[in-house]
């Protein structure tokens, strides 16, 4: 019976056991999105997990979405980025950059003058964003031209060939959670009339095309994807996920990702199922709980369910997760005071076995 602490062979990449640490954003970055040595510590505190995937790396200046976010556009971000990975490596660990524009998630004041957030139509999201001016409504964003989609695949690529200069082992794109792949892929915040809108033939264009092209750059073998179906986080509408992400999942199949990583929200077993069964690769799930993802789902691997599992909070709160999650506990208990900003209280602080 394969378990959770068997090693994988990720497309290439040998991970030393099947539980990952789920991107979270940490909003720890300094002036300009750069990384730093607390960021670096940050990451090689938990590099036992077979796999860790980077908080969401915004991939141009006008894909933030969130305050002291990092980057993969500028030099200094990859020199950055390239600390972290040396520590992570340094500590036997295997690290993903994801990369995550935002899309029509945030606001003019956490861009360059000038720029404001863009999105495959122009729909606001309902809700606010905090900046450092305080929470903002979001706005309704500029609606990509044919020609800025096609840029905007391109800015994907250039920051999966930054993430490779920095050192790391590949990428994830992230498609879940409301930020742009995934607005492109939801009706209610697409509803463009090209060739990216209207059937779900085109609505999930564009997250091939950023597949295509990033796969085309820097192999396939070192990119993932990142999936929510159904997920109504940051104002997404889609009644009826099940077409889409099956069509999608048949048009990625081929190309033979790294991986696929879905966040389960919801009663979507099923549809979860399918996915796996059609992906043909490695098959990470954020499984839905209650609470925290806790050590029972690590039997999501033993009974075949999911190559790997991916932990967020509880990996937040315990460097050392799969220690703990070999040995039964004890766990720390995150402190969700603490998730975004501030310095290293209840960031490199949570203490190890």
């Amino acid at each position: 019976m394969t378990t959770a602490f068997d090693p994988i062979d990720l497309a290439g990449t040998p991970l030393a056991n099947r539980i990952a640490m789920a991107p979270m954003t940490r909003s720890r970055a300094a002036a300009g999105g750069v990384p730093t040595d607390l960021n670096a510590d940050y990451y090689a505190q938990r590099a036992t997990a077979g796999l860790v995937i980077t908080e969401g790396v915004q991939p141009s200046a006008v894909g933030q979405g969130y305050p002291d976010t990092p980057g993969l556009h500028s030099d200094e971000q990859i020199a950055g980025w390239r600390k972290v990975t040396d520590a992570v490596h340094a500590a036997g660990g295997r690290i993903f950059a994801q990369l995550m524009h935002t899309g029509r998630i945030g606001h003019p004041v956490l861009l360059p003058e000038g720029l404001v957030p863009v999105g495959p139509s122009p729909i606001a999201a309902a809700g606010q964003v905090y900046t450092h001016e305080g929470p903002k409504d979001y706005v309704t964003p500029r609606e990509l031209t044919g020609d800025e989609v096609r840029a905007t695949v391109g800015e994907f690529v250039t920051a999966a060939r930054n993430a490779i200069e920095a050192g790391f082992d590949g990428v994830e794109l992230h498609g879940a959670n409301g930020y742009l792949i995934h607005q492109f892929l939801a009706p209610g915040s697409n509803r463009r009339t090209d060739e990216w809108g209207g059937s779900v033939e085109n609505r999930v264009r564009f997250a091939v095309e950023v597949a295509e092209a990033v796969s085309a750059e820097i192999g396939a073998a070192r990119t993932g994807i990142r999936l929510s179906p159904g997920n109504p986080l940051n104002d997404i509408h889609e009644p009826d996920p099940d077409e889409t992400y099956l069509a999608l999942v048949e048009r990625l199949a081929p190309l033979g990702l790294a991986y696929l990583h879905v966040m389960e929200v919801g009663p979507i077993r099923d549809l979860v199922t399918a996915l796996r069964k059609g992906f043909d690769g490695p098959f990470i799930l954020n499984p839905a709980t209650e609470g925290p993802t806790g050590p029972e789902e690590l039997a999501l691997i033993e009974d075949g369910t999911a190559d790997l599992v991916s932990y967020g909070a509880l990996f937040l709160a315990n460097p050392d997760l799969p220690a703990r999650l070999r040995a039964g506990g004890p766990f720390n208990e995150p402190d969700r005071a603490t998730f975004y900003g501030g310095d290293a209280k209840g960031y490199t602080d949570y203490p190890a076995l």
